[in-house]
């Protein structure tokens, strides 16, 4: 088994996972068998009740997990489905730790960081290696060097190298070099004192991967190589790029995959390109459309992160760029004013009574003016109370998580979720089995009567409202495996509006886009065409 681990310095935000998935993707595509995994030091369990504005989007994985969204750029750019185990937390990690000493599983012994914590903490990453079938596994450390939170991790990870070897574990540093002054010269200060923290606790980095506004100048790498060690062949410039996609190609121009081939001594391993086309359509997008997300913490843009990647998908294979127009939902309670130059809306999920005034009002807008319409979870219940109020006339409609007096609860808590005190890990979770009608826009979309998709949502549409629902146009094409909960909402008199309770962009992947996000943004673009009475370039 071989290890890469990538540790960040200097400052957050570097974009640790976006380098780790892009050394992921390189991996993978030479042959190798790879996995990642991702180390959050914060005591939270897991990311599921952690406000979006701290920790931007929950990502939800198959088996019902709420992790860190970096394991949705693992997904994305691994093209696999990873399970709850490849995220660890201080959280799991003394729970489990205290759960065994009151089994008294210790022995009596006295409990202690050094050796129970980092032995927990080695154990589930040799876990996940193990179960993977991994040639390689790459562990993301959250925060950055120096946290007093992240201790225990990289004292784990030190071990973890003196017990496997020096050529089965390889250590990456993410910094930054900032340029200064007129001239824009490039300072390695900040890096040589990260390193040094690194090597304080025993970490002697084997690669440097360097953020930097431009290239690195050859001597701005002998002087990085000469104070910290690292030869000039494993300093990464990581400079910023159009789209995230682009990323593995840039690291592979300056041979960081060979650098850590060679170090683990693998033979007979040369990268594959599978993104050509793709990229090809990111760089030379035919047309563009514009599209309103329409949310509650657009200041924050990774809340939405796998709706702009989802995006980002449909561009690569059909090549529609998509400008996204952030819209903080509650300016739409005054005025709908900018939504008029939009060519699609998309409402996604959310949580709480705030904001929802403004999306029920985009939701009106949309099917009103006639323009192209997606919206997921909270999204679809949205629509499903903007038709009830402005189409049954029911004027009190709302859901029962906004308005538990509500009259008409067109929106209620699942059965199963009455009780529930927990919040954390306690709502439908996960991938779940939903049936497509026959002869409806879902069909058309999928072609398929059976799709898997991943939730998390809590409240449903109420069954006493369907019927009523159904005699205004709305059509429910889609239910879960029981028939009982509604899955997938659509108009008997509009093919460009579709809303689902499922959210498709987690499993939105470059090569096989979200089919609600593409089907979204072809009509975006017949729509801008329509009102701009153009022609499409493509059909030109």
């Amino acid at each position: 088994m071989h290890y890469v681990v990538i540790t960040g310095g200097v400052l957050s935000g570097l974009g640790k996972g976006t380098i780790t998935s892009s050394l992921s993707h390189l991996l993978k595509n030479s042959g190798l068998k790879v996995t990642a995994m991702k180390i959050d030091p914060y005591i939270n369990y897991d990311a599921g009740t952690m406000n979006p504005y701290q920790h931007g989007e929950v990502f939800v994985l198959d088996d019902g997990s709420e992790v860190d969204l970096d394991l949705g750029n693992y997904e994305r750019f691994l093209d696999v489905d990873l399970t709850g185990n490849s995220n660890i937390t201080t959280g799991k990690v003394y729970r489990e730790v205290i759960e065994k000493e009151r089994r008294g599983e210790y022995l009596g012994s006295t409990v202690q960081i050094i050796p129970h914590i980092t032995n927990e903490i080695k154990r589930r990453i040799r876990d996940v290696a193990n179960k993977s079938g991994a040639d390689i596994v790459l562990i993301e450390v959250g925060g950055t060097v120096g946290d007093i939170e992240s201790m225990p991790f990289l004292e784990a990870l030190r071990q973890l190298k003196r017990e496997e070897g020096d050529r089965s574990v390889l250590f990456g540093h993410v910094t930054l070099v900032p340029e200064m002054g007129a001239a824009g010269e490039q300072k390695t200060k900040p890096t040589q004192h990260s390193v040094k923290e690194l090597r304080e606790i025993g970490i002697q980095p084997d690669i440097l991967f360097c953020r930097s506004k431009s290239p690195l100048t050859p001597d701005t790498k002998r002087r990085l190589s000469l104070f910290t060690d690292v030869p000039e062949e494993g300093i990464v410039s990581v400079v910023d790029v159009a789209n995230v996609y682009l990323l593995p190609e840039l690291m592979q121009s300056q041979g960081i995959l060979r650098y850590v081939i060679d170090h683990f001594s693998l033979k007979g391993h040369s990268f594959r390109e599978v993104w050509k086309d793709y990229k090809y359509n990111i760089r030379n997008p035919s047309e563009r459309v514009t599209i309103a997300t329409v949310g509650k913490y657009t200041e924050l843009q990774d809340a939405y992160i796998s709706h702009k990647e989802a995006f980002s998908h449909v561009t690569g294979n059909n090549g529609i760029a998509v400008d996204i127009k952030w819209v903080d939902s509650d300016t739409l309670i005054e005025s709908d004013e900018l939504l008029k130059d939009v060519d699609g809306i998309l409402i996604p999920g959310g949580f709480g009574y705030r904001g929802v005034e403004g999306k029920i009002k985009a939701a009106k807008y949309s099917r009103e003016n006639d323009i192209p319409f997606l919206g997921i979870c909270l999204g679809f219940q949205v629509a499903v109370i903007e038709v009830a109020r402005n189409l049954l006339n029911y004027k009190d409609a709302n859901s029962t998580e906004f308005d538990p007096a509500t009259g008409n609860p067109v929106i209620d808590i699942l059965p199963e979720q009455k009780g529930i005190k927990d919040m954390g890990g306690t709502m439908r979770l996960g991938s779940k089995k939903v049936l497509i009608k026959e002869n409806t826009l879902a069909s058309k979309i999928y072609g398929s009567r059976e799709i898997w998709e991943r939730h998390r949502h809590r409240f449903e549409v109420n069954p006493d409202y369907i019927d009523a629902l159904t005699s205004k146009g709305a059509v429910f094409s889609g239910v879960d495996d029981e028939g009982i909960r509604m899955e997938v909402l659509e108009f008997n008199d509009r093919e460009n509006a579709i809303a689902t309770q499922y959210h498709s962009e987690f499993k939105s992947r470059p090569l096989s886009p979200s089919r609600v996000h593409t089907h979204l943004v072809e009509h975006a673009l017949q729509y801008k065409l329509k009102r701009i009475g153009g022609i499409s370039e493509r059909s030109a």
